[in-house]
């Protein structure tokens, strides 16, 4: 064999395995979109377990991951049902090899904006919200259960929809990016037994929302009119027009120009207090 020969060989092999990995790497950001990313990590540490149990003799424990894997085709088709059908949606619509954006600092400015001023109208006149914003961690099982909606984010839309004794008012909001994806959301509420029991529905389920993923839920309480936010299963209540703009511009808007983010300084007031 020349050496041309030999090289088209290695080309070859170079663009399946640049192919394999793009596959892969769009497997993960699909995944990505949904709580099924945490199973796909499970299975490969089922994998890597095989692998070292193969290396080092441990038969039982191959035997094991064996059984696990001669099963695994079938398990991935039940347990990813949802993700696969997503998938192949948007294979078919030609989104699978799509590159997302971030929405632009004007964009994001807007944002800020529209959902602080509907917060505070909600507020004022006590009417009950539940708003989510997705950020890392996908949330289409949950936009799934409720009702599209697929419009632009404004106060007016957001007000609009938890107008009491509406159709929508009583379920979640999910925003994507500067999309209200769908109205009348279910949420996971949280069985955190620690959590004050003044807290009713709306906030349990924003609770329930940041414990099991990084999205930001906003809530205006029916009783009180207090605004509040849930994060990293923590929940912040009473915030003021000026704490809510800021923690929206931190998160929606980075870099923003402050000291101390505004979570850490609420916690060192409430330290003090």
């Amino acid at each position: 064999m020349g050496p041309l020969p030999n090289m088209l060989e290695y080309l070859s092999d170079a663009i399946d395995i640049l192919l394999v990995t793009y596959l892969i790497y769009k497997l993960i950001i699909v995944l990505r979109g949904t709580r099924a990313i945490q199973l796909f990590k499970g299975i490969i540490v089922i994998v890597v377990t095989w692998l070292l149990s193969t290396y080092f003799g441990l038969r039982t424990l191959q035997w094991l991951m064996s059984q696990a894997l001669n099963i695994g085709l079938l398990a991935i088709l039940i347990i990813f049902q949802p993700e696969l059908r997503r998938a192949l949606e948007q294979l078919g619509r030609g989104r699978i090899f799509s590159r997302s954006n971030q929405p632009d600092d004007q964009v994001a400015l807007r944002m800020v904006g529209e959902i602080n001023k509907a917060m505070q109208y909600m507020s004022k006149r006590r009417i009950g919200a539940l708003i989510v914003l997705e950020k890392e961690t996908g949330l289409s099982d949950y936009i799934e259960t409720g009702i599209e909606i697929g419009g632009k984010v404004s106060s007016e839309l957001l007000i609009n929809i938890f107008i009491p004794n509406t159709p929508l008012h009583d379920g979640a909001v999910i925003i994507r990016k500067e999309d209200v994806m769908a109205a009348g959301c279910y949420l996971p509420l949280s069985e955190n037994p620690m959590i004050n029991k003044e807290l009713g529905t709306r906030h349990r389920a924003a609770i329930g929302m940041s414990e099991v993923s990084d999205a930001i839920s906003l809530i205006v309480s029916e009783e009180t009119g207090q605004i509040s936010l849930a994060r990293n299963s923590e929940i912040n209540r009473n915030l003021s027009e000026d704490e809510l703009q800021e923690f929206l511009a931190l998160e929606l808007q980075p870099p923003v120009r402050a000291s101390r983010p505004l979570w850490q300084r609420r916690r060192g007031k409430e330290n003090d207090g």
